[in-house]
């Protein structure tokens, strides 16, 4: 069974995204509108230090009025390479340059009303090059431990499903079912560690 999309217009757009409406027509043959975005690719970067910290921002979402943890993100510039778009978000936004990154995951948030795909990658190092440019995109950035991270997503504290999903992802990859840290999972190399006064303490 699958809906065919039997024409597109465009309703409104910016160097973001557009809104489109779409005529669809569905396998019994009937006709529905539907609204959709375009949007460009999303790339979410973090790193995880040698004692299995993640970096994480946390931010407050006004749209739907919500606090919770997050990776850096943002929409890949025409021509960007996209693991470039995501190291530099993560530069931006945490003051953290990352080392090489391995690409993680790529996932579609919504994909029933936009087509943003997510592409999620990680480094298992990085340095510390000062306070972030765009500190206004959180309230604090800190290491919270990986093992604290599927308690943090059942209390609700991880609310978007593609953060929730790549540090699920992360967790097993480093510390699999049992906690423990795995082999072939990154050397788990020493960051270059922001200064200790510049570090806030993971407040639980």
């Amino acid at each position: 069974m699958q809906w065919t999309k039997q024409n597109e217009q465009t309703v409104y757009s910016n160097r973001w995204f557009s809104v489109n409406l779409a005529d669809v027509e569905l396998p019994d043959g009937r006709h529905l509108d539907h609204f959709l975005i375009r949007l460009r690719p999303v790339a979410v970067a973090t790193v995880v230090n040698e004692a299995n910290e993640v970096l994480l921002l946390w931010r407050h979402r006004f749209i739907t009025d919500s606090w919770g943890w997050e990776l850096a993100a943002g929409v890949v510039e025409d021509g960007e390479d996209i693991a470039r778009a995501a190291a530099r978000e993560l530069e931006e936004e945490t003051g953290w340059r990352p080392g090489p990154l391995h690409h993680l995951m790529s996932v579609e948030p919504s994909n029933g009303l936009t087509d943003a795909r997510h592409h999620i990658y990680w480094a298992d190092e990085g340095e510390y090059t000062g306070h972030p440019v765009d500190d206004f995109e959180s309230d604090r950035r800190e290491w919270v431990p990986l093992k604290l991270v599927p308690d943090m997503v059942a209390r609700g504290e991880v609310p978007a499903a593609n953060m929730a999903a790549a540090l699920l992802l992360l967790h097993h990859l480093r510390l699999g079912q049992d906690g423990a840290p795995q082999r072939g999972a990154g050397n788990g190399a020493t960051s270059h560690d922001e200064p200790a006064a510049n570090r806030p303490p993971f407040e639980r």
